[in-house]
């Protein structure tokens, strides 16, 4: 198959939605597929250009077998709600001529990952040009978050995008999401069923595993064994509600068992920093190249996972997959009965968004018992074998193979 793919993020962004598009693209080229992507210079999360390319300039290059096109877009050092649109419609409109020029290539298939939803009109437009299938990918339901989180509040513009998101949604031969409850939200939103489709992140098992002696992580950063890490990796926005595990860290700083360690980069890192640096008991990472995730990921004997109440079931966090196959429990906060709750419940402890007292005494519990740890930690790894990266990519490529079939 001849496979177009529009999304903002991509390799070689470390973490969130870049990644699995580029593992994504790179998976399909690697067995048989023309693939080509027009994409934005990398950004995210640090909200800033990496240095090996420019901000104001189209550039092509080859990586893993992918054509792929970077356009110009504006990254606002603060984003806030307007910010974060101009940016957006920054990569809308560069991007679109490069998608017309990619009709007389004749894609099969037009994948637009969201968010941004701004990505999706190009795709279907350019996918109809084309007489090929339109695929849209949401990693996150942005328009909902947006509102429910404050970052955009005029409820006439909310009615506006709801509406042009519907539509859109239903002109799209395949609608995928990463979890069953956001596949529902699809159904809600009027994807009918035979469109809806269930694409989940994973993790690649074989990298991420449990490591048989002691991370190295935790000799360079000199913890001693006693040490209890509880350790949060991953985007620092403002949508994952790492107030609650500072706070907890606060209420904690006179136990000397407890070391909490936040590793990543983002939009709310600044504002979290400047509040808690102070914090004896709190060490801040930054984000670690590829080959030392699963270092990483071992450095945890409890893996943190917040998530503020007003975006259940909005999103998926990505990150849970490489928490999981890594051998360790989570400690997740999360409504009872969503999707994220019964999937954390096997594995590890959920308690309420927001109650601090709760999080701090289900962290002690699995702080003060070595064999509750060790048997969630062995659920977990168990569980990850369902979000293993090459039957999550085999059952795709049957599916898109089924849409450009039918």
């Amino acid at each position: 198959m001849r496979i177009l793919i529009l999304g903002i993020n991509y390799a070689p962004e470390l973490t969130g939605i870049g990644k699995y598009t580029g593992e994504m693209a790179e998976w399909l080229a690697a067995h048989g597929h023309l693939v080509r992507v027009v994409t934005a210079p990398p950004y995210y999360p640090e909200w800033r250009i990496s240095n090996a390319y420019s901000a104001w300039r189209y550039h092509a290059e080859e990586m893993n077998g992918v054509s792929i096109w970077r356009c110009p877009l504006w990254v606002p050092a603060k984003p806030s709600g307007l910010k974060r649109l101009i940016h957006l419609a920054s990569f809308a409109i560069s991007s679109f001529p490069v998608m017309l020029m990619q009709l007389r290539w004749k894609p099969d298939v037009v994948i637009a990952i969201e968010p941004p939803l701004m990505c999706a009109p190009a795709a279907l437009f350019v996918s109809r040009l084309a007489g090929a299938k339109a695929w849209l990918h949401i990693q996150d339901f942005e328009v909902d978050a947006a509102f429910e989180l404050g970052i955009l509040k005029a409820e006439w513009l909310r009615k506006l995008v709801l509406y042009v998101e519907r539509w859109l949604m239903r002109n799209f031969d395949r609608v995928s999401t990463i979890s069953n409850s956001m596949v529902a939200k699809l159904v809600e939103k009027g994807v009918g069923q035979d469109k809806s489709a269930l694409f989940p992140n994973w993790v690649d098992m074989a990298i991420i595993f449990p490591r048989e002696q002691v991370s190295p992580l935790r000799n360079l950063l000199g913890f001693p064994a006693e040490k209890i890490v509880a350790l949060y990796s991953g985007n620092i926005g403002e949508k994952q509600g790492l107030d609650i595990v500072l706070e907890a860290a606060s209420r904690l700083v006179s136990n000397p068992k407890i070391q909490f360690v936040l590793c990543g980069e983002g939009a709310a890192r600044a504002r979290l920093f400047e509040k808690y640096e102070r914090l004896p008991n709190v060490v801040w990472l930054p984000l670690q190249p590829v080959e030392r995730l699963n270092d990483l990921l071992n450095l945890a004997d409890i893996h943190l996972l917040p998530q503020r109440a007003d975006v259940a079931d909005l999103v998926m966090p990505s990150k849970l997959s490489g928490m999981l196959a890594s051998g360790r429990p989570v400690l997740a906060t999360a409504h009872f009965g969503t999707q994220l709750a019964q999937l954390v419940t096997t594995c590890g402890k959920v308690v309420e968004p927001g109650d601090i007292q709760e999080f701090v005494e289900g962290l002690l519990e699995l702080v003060h018992s070595a064999q509750i740890r060790a048997e969630l930690g062995s659920s977990a790894r168990h569980a990850a074998q369902a979000w293993d990266k090459s039957i999550i990519l085999q059952r795709f490529e049957e599916q898109l193979n089924g849409l450009c079939n039918n």
